[in-house]
């Protein structure tokens, strides 16, 4: 029976062990176009296939979707820590990024949040809640928000933002986006 293979097609050398860094980096990419075309529904081996990779690279570095979306997330809270260290950055700012955010990893917003008491998804809560403390502290003292405002409340907006994008057509993001932050605008003003 002849083979159906390209004779130029050469097959991806294994690299092993030092390919590990590479792959799990390609499977948080994959992850999240996977998801964001095909949502929660997608089939897991699908992130293997898009970032070319074997389902046993996939379960080695994510046993399960939760670990998966630990890691997207883990990703975009580094970026939020990252993003809001600037001592120029802002509650609105953070706000912006999350919208951002949330662009690309809508799918995942109802997985990270479908068990809170999840060790891995409880980490990652208490980084976002450090640096939300940070900036509400922040926009205290220059007068951008009012003494009303706590780090709650802007936790609890950046969650409710993120929601209702997750959940709003891809077309009406913008507006559902603009709406939700003239809204949190008004709540948080100085009184």
């Amino acid at each position: 029976m002849p083979s159906t293979a390209s004779p130029h097609a050469h097959p991806r050398p294994n690299r092993g062990p030092a390919a590990a860094a590479d792959n799990r980096r390609a499977l948080i990419a994959a992850a999240r176009e996977v998801y964001a075309e095909g949502g929660l529904g997608a089939p897991f081996s699908a992130v293997a296939k898009r970032a070319g990779v074997g389902q046993g690279s996939l379960y080695r570095h994510f046993p399960d979707r939760t670990a998966l979306a630990v890691a997207v997330f883990e990703d975009n809270v580094r970026d939020l820590e990252e993003y809001t260290s600037a001592p120029e950055r802002t509650v609105d700012d953070l706000l912006d990024r999350v919208v951002d955010q949330v662009v690309v990893s809508t799918a995942f917003i109802e997985l990270i949040t479908a068990d809170l008491t999840d060790t891995r998804v409880a980490v990652l809560g208490a980084r976002f809640q450090a640096l939300v403390e940070r900036l509400v502290a922040r926009d205290r003292v220059a007068g951008r928000i009012g003494r009303h405002i706590e780090t709650d409340d802007v936790t609890l907006a950046a969650g409710m933002l993120a929601t209702e994008l997750a959940r709003a057509d891809t077309a009406q993001r913008p507006v559902v986006a603009r709406r939700a932050r003239a809204l949190f605008a008004a709540a948080f003003a100085p009184r």
